[in-house]
């Protein structure tokens, strides 16, 4: 089928719309991980308070408790998901402008309105997740889900990366009043979205026990099992050697200030870059088959990281190894958010993809976490070999769940 003209400028709007959107839920989580910690260094809080500052994204994890609410109250006549976004954009507007008066109101105030910031931008994120669940195809969810990683991405690089750099140059207030103007544009873009034009019928009223009913039912179908347990373990391995891969560069001799340089800021680039690939290529193939494709093209650096654990690393191998690696491991992301959201019950969307996006970070935690212990026990080769053999294996589940779902299509 032709696409028109109207219907192009329809799809540009709307990725356009879920790219700001994106991009401001990623500012609060940038600053809070990257600058709040040397602006409180800078005004001489103690390092133990530091560290507990993380506390204060907590509602990005807690998220998935109320995700349920988003999809059964709402007003019929602002639209299902408008009816929290909007005003939730507000609030985060508030919000930030409001921590931008920290200098005359006190540490504490700040601390309050970055939670405060944290929370909105969080249950938004699962209004704008069901958001992009409602009015995207089939065809556009690679391009909806680059703009949601991409998105994301470029509002912490903003936060946590270019207003600190700007702090030198400007007082905190100033920098707080760029972030609040930044929040203002996704706020005209899905104020003038007409929601009624892209919802279809199973956008209706549904009730608490509905929407738990409805969850019954996906966790009782095979397809879904594999889904969740593929989204669980995806990135099992290679969290593995992400996370030692840094300590292995320094005991190779690598300075740290090129690390910072090569991985924090050349592999964050090669990361976005690989995010907007992984749409591209989740639109023009079907979501299945980009899914799978990743994942073969994700082992290549993991082995070629792997085979560096047995010479003496050179800068251009660090390089290398450093795009490749995100690059891929970008790419594979916007693939599995595409993948996850062709398979929520819109009826339900932005509970079901909050709980799989959940899934997704609890999933992680294992491997990270055991990772530093395998290594100490054996060594990095056997750490990293261990991370791309695992990272093979969960390749074939996803076969298991392409013929549980045939199956129940039939």
């Amino acid at each position: 089928m032709i696409e028109t003209k109207n219907n192009r400028i329809k799809k540009a709007y709307k990725i356009t719309m879920l790219f700001s959107l994106y991009l401001s839920q990623g500012l609060p989580f940038g600053y809070q991980a990257t600058a709040l910690p040397v602006y409180l260094r800078q005004n001489g809080i103690s390092l133990t308070l530091i560290g507990f500052s993380t506390i204060l994204a907590a509602p990005w994890f807690l998220k998935v408790l109320w995700a349920p609410a988003v999809d059964t109250f709402w007003n019929r006549k602002t639209g299902r998901r408008r009816s929290w976004i909007i005003p939730l954009q507000i609030l985060l507007f508030i919000s930030i402008l409001s921590a931008s008066f920290t200098s005359a109101t006190g540490m504490t105030f700040l601390v309050i309105n970055i939670f405060i910031m944290n929370l909105v931008s969080a249950t938004q994120d699962i209004a704008v997740d069901g958001l992009a669940v409602d009015i995207l195809s089939e065809n556009d969810l690679g391009y909806g889900n680059a703009a949601q990683v991409v998105g994301y991405k470029s509002g912490m690089i903003i936060s946590g990366g270019l207003l600190v750099w700007l702090s030198q140059f400007f007082a905190w207030k100033v920098l707080f009043t760029v972030m609040a103007v930044i929040s203002v544009i996704p706020l005209i873009l899905i104020t003038f979205y007409n929601e009624a034009d892209s919802v279809r019928e199973y956008v209706k009223r549904i009730t608490m026990p509905d929407l738990l009913t409805i969850l019954k039912k996906s966790f009782l179908k095979s397809s879904f099992r594999w889904l969740i347990f593929f989204v669980a373990v995806y990135k099992f391995g290679e969290i593995m050697i992400d996370i030692m891969y840094k300590p292995f560069l320094i005991d190779s001799g690598i300075a740290p200030s090129n690390i910072g340089l090569w991985v924090g800021t050349y592999g964050m680039a090669a990361s976005i870059a690989g995010s907007a690939a992984g749409g591209v290529l989740a639109s023009r193939l079907s979501v299945y088959r980009s899914l799978l494709t990743a994942c073969i093209l994700r082992l290549f650096p993991l082995i070629y990281i792997s085979v560096l654990t047995f010479i003496t690393p050179e800068s251009y191998h660090v390089i290398i190894s450093t795009l490749l690696e995100h690059f891929f491991g970008g790419l594979l992301t916007t693939a599995l958010f595409a993948f996850m959201m062709f398979n929520v019950d819109k009826s339900i969307g932005a509970t079901h993809y909050t709980l799989l996006a959940a899934v997704e970070v609890i999933g992680k935690t294992p491997g990270a976490l055991f990772s530093g212990f395998l290594t100490e026990m054996t060594g990095y080769s056997v750490c990293f070999i261990a991370g791309t053999v695992i990272s093979c294996a969960v390749i074939f589940i996803l076969p298991f769940y392409n013929k549980s779902l045939s199956r129940e299509q039939i």
